[in-house]
């Protein structure tokens, strides 16, 4: 099982970026796919996540509106959209994998892949 996060890079605020995760040895109908960042000084979070099923889809309150999650089966990627970004949106994205449902939990998160830094400027 491995995930290949990528698409990350410098943008002033206001602009946009979309994020990949690539994934290999499973597919995507088994495994909630989840977002989370982590800011210089701070905790990982959870952004958002798509569960494996239904493709039900689950936002952080501070990206509402701006980010959407998507998946695309047939090349067992997910994006995250990531629009009217802001300076506080700044952090190393990365991406995880998860047998059973979205959760906002890291440690439930069984597998991860290595992160793409966002960075937006003011």
């Amino acid at each position: 099982v491995q995930l290949q996060a990528s698409g990350g890079g410098l943008v002033q605020a206001g602009g946009s970026l979309r994020l990949s995760c690539e994934v290999s040895g499973f597919s995507l109908a088994y495994f909630a796919i989840g977002w989370f960042r982590q800011a210089p000084g701070k905790e990982r979070e959870w952004v958002s996540c798509i569960n494996k099923s239904d493709g039900s889809t689950y936002y952080k309150d501070s990206v509402k509106g701006r980010f959407t999650i998507s998946r695309d089966n047939a090349k067992n990627t997910v994006y995250l959209q990531m629009n009217s970004l802001r300076p506080e949106d700044t952090a190393v994205y990365s991406c995880a994998a998860e047998r059973s449902w979205c959760n906002t939990y890291a440690r439930l998160w069984n597998y991860w892949g290595q992160g793409t830094q966002v960075t937006v400027s003011s």
